[in-house]
């Protein structure tokens, strides 16, 4: 990737909902933008459509689920599947970043914010995990762009 300050828009695929995170090189971080709806694996294109025409990014990242094996699961081979129709739908390029433990590290994220302010219940509000999971995704990638791997 050639150097230069790139928009960038990560994805946390899922079969229900896709988690949408938005970053940039320029300041090296990444918040989570949005939830899109699933149908078995199956996305909302058009709400795919208008984030990315929305926020015009270089470049596109899906976290890939591996085992902690590092072997591949059937949700890695529909990640990889996602990745390959996002770059083809959209002409951006698209990389696969390992995201072991991102859902894990969301909800305890979460928990500690919901303990921070005060709240005494231990339910955990389960929908903003996915975003969340996918801005960890790109704050991993930010930090280490040479994990990135093709679809």
């Amino acid at each position: 990737m050639p150097d230069g300050h790139k928009t960038v828009l990560a994805f946390d695929f899922g079969l229900k909902q896709i988690g949408v995170a938005q970053g940039h090189t320029l300041i090296d971080s990444a918040n989570g933008l949005a939830i899109i709806k699933a149908n078995d694996g199956s996305p909302d294109w058009s709400a795919i459509k208008e984030v990315i025409e929305k926020w015009q990014p270089d470049l596109l990242l899906v976290g890939l689920p591996l085992n902690m094996d590092n072997s591949e699961s059937e949700l890695s081979q529909k990640a990889r599947r996602f990745a390959r129709r996002l770059e083809g739908r959209f002409s951006i390029q698209v990389l696969m970043i390992d995201e072991r433990l991102t859902s894990r590290e969301a909800k305890s994220i979460i928990h500690q914010e919901q303990r921070s302010c005060g709240r005494k219940t231990r339910a955990q509000d389960l929908t903003k995990i996915d975003h969340l999971a996918a801005a960890l995704i790109l704050q991993g990638w930010l930090q280490a762009p040479e994990l990135g791997q093709k679809p």
